[in-house]
């Protein structure tokens, strides 16, 4: 139980951070131009999670009702599947806009998210035909079964999948156009090296939450299988911003 509470503070406390950094940088480059699709998805990303995982943090540590607590988690649940869509929606239109809006790729990506949303839904809904255990107590925590803990453990292995796909395609984009470089992790040379290290930036992230979070689900002890889904959750947000408007300007 220690462990997850410090895997919540420490998830929260990046996500706030970042948040606060780069706030000056939002009013200065978003609030202050005409919104476009992109901003309103780089606003949605950003203030969805926060209150949400605000909101979160405080149901973590308030001592709640079992009923209340299964809502909750619920909750919780649609919270983090609607900013994970979110987010692979930016990264979608950033990588359609990155090849020059190929409607043949756009069509291939669709395709991609549709084939993940498939079991990124039953890992995430599925459960609550299953068995759920609240943990008395300590707030609002909960406890699966082995079977439960590997089927939602599907949904990030879809996003992960998903990821790994975009990271592909911009890697493979960078490489055909012949800026693929050293420096492109340091300098800014021009736009494509700034997409280049920040989706390395943003795919490493990824890796580094993404699967420690899903190794928790398969071989992880009971107390331990969803304890970095929080974590991962807010990783997953706050790196977003190097990959929206903000980041590249």
């Amino acid at each position: 139980m220690l462990f997850c509470i410090y895997a919540v503070l420490a998830g929260n406390s990046i996500l706030i951070y970042d948040h606060m950094m780069t706030l000056p940088e939002e009013i200065a480059f978003i609030w202050s131009r005409p919104k476009a699709l992109f901003a309103i998805l780089f606003l949605l990303n950003r203030y969805v999670a926060l209150l949400g995982n605000i909101c979160g943090l405080v149901m973590d540590f308030v001592p709640v009702s079992d009923e209340s607590c299964s809502k909750y988690a619920l909750y919780r649940q649609l919270a983090i599947f609607f900013q994970t869509m979110i987010v692979c929606i930016i990264m979608t239109i950033r990588t359609y806009a990155l090849y020059g809006c190929s409607k043949r790729l756009l069509a291939w990506m669709a395709i991609v998210m549709i084939a993940l949303l498939g079991p990124a839904c039953a890992g995430t809904f599925g459960r609550y035909s299953g068995n759920v255990e609240i943990v008395p107590g300590v707030g609002c925590n909960e406890t699966f079964s082995k079977d439960v803990a590997a089927r939602i453990g599907l949904a990030y292995v879809a996003l992960f999948v998903f990821d790994l796909f975009i990271f592909i395609l911009t890697v493979y984009k960078i490489y055909k156009t012949n800026s693929l470089s050293w420096l492109s992790f340091v300098t800014r040379k021009n736009i494509i090296d700034v997409i280049f290290r920040d989706g390395v930036m943003f795919f490493g992230v990824m890796t580094l939450s993404s699967i420690p979070n899903i190794l928790t689900y398969y071989i992880g002890s009971v107390g331990l299988r969803g304890s970095l889904s929080t974590f991962t959750s807010c990783m997953t947000i706050a790196p977003a911003s190097l990959s929206s408007p903000l980041g590249s300007t």
